[in-house]
């Protein structure tokens, strides 16, 4: 048994596919093939039911493929061992993003941390919180950033940040004429929403539901974008929250419709997350010094109350 064939066999248990497996590990079908039926012969068990379309794992290839991803994930843990010894800081370094996290961090950071440490290879995908949880579950992401706290026994969460909610209120809105605002104030019914599977939306309607017994959750209007949601604000159609990142980059003339909450102020929890397994910790360290010291300089904010990302 070698940790070359549980690499294969994750790979056809992912893809569920010979073919898209043995391109994904870049060698020939035959190879990959060969090598998992040496596996099977070697343990005397099918791992795949080959006659199902498309292939399936046995009962016993389930319990095979969960020890194999421990093995695997081990595996690596050597080459960090080796890495951390020689105080090296690079390789590829696979990280996920929130689309509502994306355009207002990145931009922040990137720069430095590619001036800081040139070695490590990012690779870095907007993706949303359910695909992160996947993404690392599964050993394809090395750490993710998304708004905490998730609660996932998989996943460990190192906080960076906490951003505030800030109110969009256009002219003609019943609220534009108050200088702060509380959260009693807020009506589910004239608010634009991020579409559903946003977190930053599940967290808006928390943020409402603490302070409304009885909601409809039949919302006027949606949109995929937090820039939408201003434009369409803008043009009357009700009023929005926004993450107080967003709000740096607006004209002066949409500043004038911003209004800050009375404190403590709702805010939204922004964690590192990455697998329980902690590979590549002096990769995660060195992002999460970086963003920390850049993102203390922006967010000046201290008494806040933490708005969960969970459906409720």
């Amino acid at each position: 048994m070698t940790i070359t064939q549980l690499y294969y066999v994750l790979a056809v248990a992912e893809q569920q596919n010979f073919t898209k497996a043995a391109e994904k590990c870049f060698v020939t079908q035959p190879t990959l093939s060969m090598q998992i039926q040496k596996l099977e012969d070697e343990l005397d068990v099918l791992i795949f039911d080959r006659s199902k379309k498309p292939i399936e794992l046995t009962e016993v290839g389930k319990k095979i493929v969960n020890q194999a991803k421990n093995i695997v994930n081990e595996s690596y843990r050597i080459q960090d061992i080796v890495d951390q010894e020689k105080g090296f800081i690079g390789g590829e370094f696979k990280l996920g993003i929130i689309p509502t996290i994306m355009p207002t961090l990145l931009p922040m950071f990137l720069k430095a941390f590619i001036k800081k440490y040139p070695k490590i290879k990012l690779k870095i995908e907007e993706l949303t919180t359910e695909d992160i949880i996947a993404r690392l579950t599964e050993g394809h992401l090395d750490a993710a950033i998304a708004a905490t706290p998730l609660e996932h026994e998989a996943i460990k969460e190192r906080v960076l940040f906490f951003e505030p909610f800030v109110g969009y209120i256009p002219e003609n809105h019943r609220l534009h004429k108050k200088v702060t605002l509380e959260t009693t104030d807020l009506e589910i019914d004239d608010m634009l929403l991020l579409q559903d599977g946003h977190c930053f939306r599940d967290g808006v309607i928390n943020l409402c539901k603490a302070f409304k017994n009885q909601i409809d959750d039949q919302f006027q209007l949606e949109s995929g974008s937090i820039e939408t949601l201003v434009k369409l604000s803008n043009e009357g159609l009700g009023m929005t929250l926004l993450p107080y990142l967003h709000t740096i980059d607006l004209s002066d003339k949409a500043k004038k419709n911003l209004r800050f909450f009375n404190e403590p102020t709702p805010a939204r929890e922004v964690s590192l997350l990455y697998h329980k397994s902690e590979l590549k910790m002096q990769i995660i360290d060195a992002m999460h010094g970086v963003i920390s010291g850049i993102i203390r300089g922006a967010i000046a904010f201290q008494n806040v109350k933490i708005i969960s990302p969970l459906s409720k």
